[in-house]
């Protein structure tokens, strides 16, 4: 080979080497392109899976959490009947304030286990000396627990609150007075007035309690009529918040037979059968 040729086979030699390291260059970053796709997809996965993963953990404690919430509650009701309205005070009570009508009518309620009244009346009729009459009004409200409205107590207090500012708001009342009762359930108010009519001077006393998730509202009021004097108010408050003690101690009552029932009826729950299995078989 000649001198000439092998300086032109160099020249290609060292002209191509450049063509060649550019492509293995290219092929170089394909694959590294290549190889980066399964790694990016790999990433991609574990991201995707670590967040289903906090979603299904995120609701598996709200769901918890929703189970271990207690649902609300309230505090049962201390009494859950009232007793019969026109049996509740004594015949010597009914003697004291309306000794001409101690036989009482009872008014009328959808539901007496609920809500109860009776009332009487007495005209003690002196002919041309006039006449005493008196009138006595006994109103029951019973207020069960509720959930959405409250303890039966609470419910009980707000009405016990409404009835005593209405006795203390009546139309043309004179001279009204509030004073607390003690020992009358758990409050008790007394709230007298005057109210004149055209038959004569009213001397009012009403006397509202609350015991428990009962409210007692007693209605007592006495007047002089054709000319007959006018009783004295402080006789009739007298007179009324005795009557209103008297109420309460019938409301109380029908807690002791209402547990009296419970316990016999668990005591009959829990006696053993006269006739034991074996003697039945036999």
């Amino acid at each position: 080979m000649s001198e000439g040729t092998m300086q032109r086979r160099v020249q290609r030699d060292d002209d191509q080497r450049p063509q060649r390291a550019g492509r293995a260059k290219r092929r170089g970053r394909a694959l590294v392109g290549v190889t980066a796709v399964p790694v990016m997809l790999i990433a991609a996965g574990c991201s995707s899976d670590s967040g289903s993963g906090d979603d299904a953990k995120q609701s598996s404690e709200s769901a918890a959490s929703a189970s271990a919430s207690p649902s609300p509650t309230v505090r049962a009701a201390v009494y859950d009947t009232l007793p019969e309205p026109c049996g509740m005070l004594a015949k010597k009570t009914l003697e004291d304030l309306v000794p001409k009508g101690t036989k009482g009518r009872e008014g009328t309620s959808d539901d007496t286990a609920t809500r109860a009244n009776c009332s009487w009346s007495s005209l003690d009729n002196n002919g041309v000396k006039g006449s005493q009459f008196r009138w006595l009004n006994v109103s029951l409200l019973r207020f069960d627990s509720d959930v959405t409205r409250g303890a039966g107590d609470e419910r009980a207090k707000e009405y016990y609150d409404k009835q005593v500012q209405d006795a203390q708001a009546v139309a043309d009342a004179e001279n009204t007075e509030a004073e607390p009762v003690s020992g009358t359930g758990d409050e008790a108010t007394l709230v007298r007035y005057d109210l004149k009519k055209k038959e004569g001077s009213f001397k009012q006393q009403t006397v509202v309690t609350r015991i428990e998730n009962v409210v007692i509202t007693l209605d007592y009021n006495g007047a002089g009529l054709a000319g007959d004097k006018t009783p004295d108010a402080d006789d009739l408050a007298k007179a009324a918040t005795k009557a209103a003690k008297e109420a309460v101690g019938a409301v109380t009552e029908t807690k002791g037979a209402a547990d009296g029932d419970a316990a016999a009826d668990g005591a009959s729950s829990s006696a053993p059968s006269s006739a034991s299995p074996s003697a039945e078989k036999g």
